[in-house]
């Protein structure tokens, strides 16, 4: 796979994209004339953080984007960096895009200038107390065979396991309802986290962003960069983080879709219910993602609390209607902007879409039968039929 240029450096720009819930969906920026960047990653440069920092974008993006710099770049201090990557970004980022982005980054300062959470602990990684110590012990262990002991892969490419102590979805589920209790209150009006859930909130929104980016920096991308290293899950650098909410009285149902995301996380949090089962029915490009679905892709899961489901965010899913009680769900779309600049110049996804794959196969099948029809012809044997 190639940029389709043969220097180091990348020179046509590109602007910033956004996804359906209108968040920034960040892509690698390309290099003005004075600002360029390494088309490769210098993969041996450990990044700093830019965590704490009032940026307009994700600390992890810079963190990511800060191995692309130039050599001489990489020993300037952190400041020096941050304004060199800045001014790219902003740089290639439409006025528009740059108005919409501000304002949201005002938006949030606001809610977390007047919102006073209740439980301070969750705001901050405490891994021991968030997760099960099954999954902390294979996290800390960081290798294939210790990821596998603690999961179910029910179909290829979606994994579930145990992930989070019930204390934790508790206390999480309680600081969710204490949230939508200000907003009632306060009547402030907030986004809800896609077009498609009318129910639920933007975990990042009201503080929660930076705890987040611990969760997909340190553990989930280890899992993604074994099992997802085909959609970018080695290169995870931004996230949008939510809660949904389920129940008669709530969003009944979810339709079929795919998710803005190279990765999900999918993790019940509670409460009492009944249905609301996810069913999956095979990964696409989005060449294909209209395509019939094969039996082998067919999987209804059944949700546990504090139980995860991991997939790529191409794995065509859907909820099954929640017929009693109310179910809440934490989802987390890990995002990789270098994926998402690679993936302009790819036209074959065989890798991961299995329309992609039975085309491959179909076409080699093909191929083959009619260089065997060809060599029986040469020798004066009758041809077969294929």
């Amino acid at each position: 796979m190639s940029f389709g240029v043969g220097r180091e450096e990348i020179q046509k720009p590109q602007p910033l994209s956004t996804g359906q819930n209108g968040n920034v969906v960040a892509v690698l920026p390309s290099m003005a004339t004075a600002h360029r960047l390494r088309l490769n990653p210098n993969t041996e440069h450990k990044p700093e953080s830019y965590e704490g920092l009032q940026l307009e974008f994700s600390p992890l993006l810079f963190s990511s984007l800060e191995r692309y710099l130039p050599p001489p770049l990489l020993s300037l201090p952190r400041d020096s960096k941050l304004h060199y990557m800045r001014d790219i970004i902003i740089r290639y980022s439409p006025d528009g895009e740059r108005t919409r982005v501000q304002r949201h980054r005002e938006y949030r300062r606001k809610i977390i200038s007047r919102y006073q959470p209740l439980h301070r602990e969750l705001y901050t990684m405490h891994a021991s107390n968030f997760f099960a110590p099954s999954f902390l012990k294979a996290i800390n262990e960081n290798k294939e065979q210790s990821f596998r002991s603690i999961m179910a892969e029910p179909i290829p490419g979606v994994f579930t396991f145990e992930m989070f102590q019930p204390r934790f979805c508790q206390l999480l589920l309680s600081e969710v309802e204490n949230f939508e209790k200000w907003v009632y209150e306060t009547k402030f009006r907030i986004m809800r986290p896609n077009t498609m859930n009318k129910f639920g909130a933007v975990l990042d929104d009201f503080g929660l962003e930076t705890m987040l980016d611990k969760l997909m920096e340190d553990f989930i991308r280890p899992i993604s960069k074994v099992f997802y290293s085909d959609v970018g899950g080695s290169t995870l650098d931004s996230h949008h983080g939510f809660v949904v909410e389920y129940g008669i009285d709530r969003d009944v149902e979810l339709g079929f879709h795919v998710d803005d995301s190279e990765v999900t996380l999918n993790v019940c949090l509670g409460k009492q219910f009944s249905g609301g089962d996810l069913f999956f029915r095979g990964v696409r490009c989005d060449k294909h993602v209209n395509t019939e679905t094969q039996t082998d892709e067919i999987l209804d899961y059944s949700h546990i609390p504090g139980r995860a489901v991991l997939h790529r965010g191409r794995h065509r899913h859907g909820a099954r209607a929640t017929t009693s009680g109310q179910r809440f769900n934490l989802l987390l779309w890990c995002r990789s902007s270098v994926y998402r600049e690679l993936r302009k110049y790819q036209k074959d996804f065989s890798s991961w879409c299995g329309e992609c794959q039975r085309e491959k196969k179909e076409q080699q099948r093909v191929s083959i039968a009619a260089t065997k029809q060809e060599l029986l012809k040469r020798e004066g044997k009758p041809a077969t039929r294929t």
